[in-house]
């Protein structure tokens, strides 16, 4: 028995005297003999999952320290002779030399180490700072093997589709969606990334649940959120219940560097063609392409200095939109390489997201934050671009063959055209019909995007709303120039983020076999789904296991009933049927 101190000796004494007192006084269980209700005791909340492993810090290498000789605490001899201190002295200036070209080799490479990765990366050097072991990268490479065996190519619908002639059709076919939806539950989370998310893509493959998500310090999460989990303990060692700890197994690879918000990965896209590579664009001004054939990832195009912010590309795959900060739009056949980019600077404004018509690869659209949404006419001829956006803007093909063929370009590459060249070209007789529509937001306009029958549009902003638009594809092609552009809804959402949240987008569900709906974050904490046609479909939620803004969304091009959330803290949540 542990001996006990004379205070705790003196406490247990006084507990015994107490509860003989109440015992014989008959009030022990007073609270029961008065009808009381017994104390409530809270249940208990859900934890939230907890990480396999601590994120490792990086490293940084300290450049050496210039230490004058009092500090240094250098001793000299009083009694050294003229050849001793000749000797001391050669030494000291040999070792100061030293030193300083030591410290000026630590600040270059401390200086290479915040650049740009512009070589090609393997996965072990992708992976090197989350230290993953033999068996963990064997599993990685199982997963890319197991989604590169048969190719998943992108699916796309129809003008034509999921148009009725009675409203009753269309009520029953929203009752069925509401009624898979609305079952979804969490059945699965964990911590993907370090930091904040910003974008995310659901792979197509419909065998497995893969979520890719990108963070603010450039690192890409790959969550295959149905595996199952390795064990995990606390810090006592003893193993957690399933309900916290990960669910499904995530790799961490740093795609670009150096992995600070320098490098915040902001658009993820998947090959149209089979799925077989992601493409990921960066703060760090980079577009990188990391192939699950080989296993490497490598730069394909850079900006300069100039910030991308989003990127897409048409269902055959050989082309992709670029827009930037800078207001430019930039066209890449991925076919010719970097150096054949045409690039066009449609607005003195940032462009935050471009979108490409699937059915109709020549309409984009463009959110910016001059407030517009506009819709453009991209089409190409005879190998020239013939596109332009700002906001919503439709390019003519022929027209825009003029400016790429009877105008000067104005930068370092073949095909760069500024923004006055653009807007004169707009406003002179051949230009018109350059930009087919636009429409004008309250404030900000953060996204804009076709759904998948290349009909139906989507935009959100910072004046708390998200609109939507149909159109008649009849005239695409026979007015130059449409009469009327206003969204035939508006949706009130409040979409005021601040600083320390992912903007909200609004984003369709890519799978055209179902009615068209798109996904969106409630600053409520819920996730909000709303049909083509401004209805509520779900509004899914958990108190208990979700206590922040599940502000990036994603849903699963082949199956129905699969949505994926996540936050600023790097985690996120699957939704699906509970007995899926």
């Amino acid at each position: 028995m542990t001996d006990l101190s004379a205070y705790e000796i003196e406490r247990e004494a006084n507990i015994a005297r107490n509860r003989a007192l109440l015992e014989e006084l008959g009030l022990k269980d007073t609270s029961t003999s008065l009808g009381l209700p017994p104390k409530h005791t809270p249940k208990a909340k859900a934890k939230p999952g907890q990480p396999a492993k601590r994120p490792k810090r990086e490293h940084v290498e300290q450049a050496p320290r210039r230490l004058s000789a009092r500090l240094r605490k250098e001793v000299i001899d009083p009694h050294e002779t003229p050849t001793q201190r000749r000797k001391r002295e050669a030494e000291a200036k040999k070792r100061k030399r030293e030193e300083e070209e030591e410290r000026i080799a630590a600040e270059e490479r401390a200086k290479l180490a915040k650049r740009p990765r512009a070589h090609e990366l393997d996965l072990a050097v992708l992976t090197e700072a989350a230290e993953l072991g033999d068996t963990e990268l064997g599993d990685l490479r199982g997963i890319f093997q197991a989604i590169t065996n048969v190719p998943v190519t992108r699916r796309i619908g129809d003008v034509r589709d999921w148009v009725f002639e009675r409203s009753n059709q269309e009520e029953r076919e929203l009752e069925m969606l509401r009624s898979k939806l609305g079952k979804m539950k969490i059945v699965s989370r964990a911590k993907v990334t370090d930091n904040r998310i910003y974008s995310s893509a659901y792979h197509p493959e419909p065998s497995k649940d893969l979520v890719f998500v990108g963070d603010k310090h450039g690192q890409l999460g790959i969550w295959d959120a149905r595996a199952t989990p390795d064990e995990v303990t606390d810090e006592d060692g003893n193993v957690l219940p399933p309900s916290d700890k990960e669910m499904g197994k995530c790799w961490r690879l740093q795609q670009h560097w150096p992995a600070t918000s320098q490098s915040s990965i902001s658009c993820i896209k998947f090959d149209p063609i089979d799925a077989h590579s992601v493409f990921t664009t960066s703060y760090d001004c980079t577009i990188r392409r990391l192939s699950f054939v080989s296993s490497v990832s490598h730069q394909i195009f850079s900006s300069g200095d100039t910030l991308i912010t989003s990127i897409d590309l048409p269902p055959s795959g050989h082309e992709m939109w670029i827009s930037d900060t800078s207001g430019t739009l930039t066209h890449y056949d991925l076919r010719e390489g970097e150096k054949h980019t045409r690039r066009y600077q449609v607005s003195d404004n940032k462009i935050g997201s471009v979108s490409v018509n699937p059915t109709s690869p020549h309409l984009l659209i463009t959110a910016s934050n001059n407030r517009f949404v506009r819709c453009n006419n991209g089409r190409f001829r005879s190998g020239k671009i013939v596109s332009d956006l700002d906001v919503f803007r439709l390019w003519d093909s022929r027209k825009l063959q003029t400016i790429a063929l009877g105008t000067e370009s104005s930068g370092l590459v073949d095909h760069d055209y500024d923004y006055e060249t653009v807007q004169t070209f707009m406003g002179s007789t051949q230009g018109r019909g350059l930009m087919r529509a636009e429409f004008q937001h309250g404030k900000s306009a953060t996204s804009a995007q076709w759904d998948p029958r290349g009909r139906s549009i989507v935009s959100t902003s910072y004046d708390d709303s998200v609109n939507l638009w149909e159109l008649d594809a009849a005239k695409y092609d026979s007015l130059p120039v449409f009469p009327s552009f206003k969204p035939f809804s508006r949706i009130r959402h409040n979409c005021q983020t601040g600083k320390w949240l992912t903007l909200l987008r609004a984003v369709w569900n890519p799978n055209p076999d179902v009615y068209p709906h798109f996904t969106i974050a409630n600053m409520q904490h819920s996730l909000d789904i709303f049909s083509c046609k401004g209805d509520l479909v779900a509004r899914l939620s958990d108190r208990e296991r979700i206590s922040a803004v599940q502000a990036v969304t994603c849903s699963h091009p082949n199956i129905v009933e699969r949505c994926a959330t996540g936050n600023a803290s790097g985690r996120c949540v699957l939704w699906a049927p509970p007995n899926a």
